[in-house]
């Protein structure tokens, strides 16, 4: 962690639970070089996690209160937290399968409903900490534990930026962690927007999605994101069966 932003960090921390290669500690320096862009009072922010390897970003790291609560519950007890004090800044940091598997009708609710919360979802494309398990977002016909070669998930994956702004979302952005100043612009943004502000954040594993869909290096894994990955206006230019093959990134106001 760059000196600057140790002073966001509990003392006695000098290791992160992420292995070698992780995407995750990119998102963690993303998350608080947000916060330190928006010289955020930490005495005032709440960072909220469920179960899995992102729900490890804010707690224990960060110097701040934290809950680090039930599989799939991070976003109902931020949005008992900030119900109970709306002067607080609630950040809800979590992965894929935690937010938008087993956790899935509580997003869409508070995106319903319009609770004033950051959620930031980082999206390996697999339950990465429980087992390699399919989840929500596992790309079409890729491998994981519980789908096997040679078929692979047979089923579409979710396109969250569909999801939460058809839910209601006032933001909602997507990017890649090899993309870390339009993914620290977009965190400024979702924090200080009414309602919900949602982000995606396409962060790496190497550990579960890498080795079970056997991409040969970290480094092909991570140019395997970036040759994924179409920003927005590209992406409007193209014909929906190219479309189909990529992943659009950027800010969304409007659904592909």
């Amino acid at each position: 962690m760059p000196r600057d932003l140790e002073k966001y960090l509990r003392e006695g921390v000098k290791t992160t639970a992420f292995c070698p290669g992780c995407g995750h500690g990119i998102l963690m320096g993303a998350v608080l070089r947000a916060v330190d862009g928006l010289g955020a009072d930490m005495r005032k922010v709440v960072f909220v996690s469920g179960i899995g390897c992102a729900a490890w970003i804010p707690s224990p790291h960060f110097k701040a209160d934290t809950l680090h609560t039930l599989h799939g519950r991070p976003v109902a007890f931020a949005t008992g937290v900030k119900l109970a004090n709306p002067a607080l800044n609630v950040i809800v940091v979590s992965g894929d399968g935690d937010l938008t598997s087993i956790g899935g009708n509580h997003l869409i609710h508070a995106c319903r409903r319009g609770v004033k919360l950051t959620i930031i979802c980082a999206n390996n494309f697999i339950y990465g900490m429980t087992g390699g398990q399919v989840a929500s977002t596992t790309p079409l016909g890729d491998f994981s534990v519980t789908t096997p070669p040679p078929g692979g998930n047979p089923y579409r994956p979710f396109d969250l930026m569909r999801l939460v702004l058809a839910a209601g979302a006032s933001y909602a952005a997507r990017y890649p962690v090899t993309r870390p100043l339009e993914l620290i612009e977009a965190i400024g943004k979702a924090v200080t927007c009414e309602g919900v502000g949602f982000i995606e954040a396409l962060t790496p594993c190497p550990t579960q999605y890498g080795r079970r869909n056997k991409v040969p290096s970290l480094e092909a894994l991570y140019d395997r994101i970036e040759a994924l990955t179409v920003d927005v206006a590209a992406a409007a230019a193209m014909p929906e069966s190219e479309r189909r093959k990529k992943i659009v990134i950027g800010e969304f106001d409007r659904v592909f």
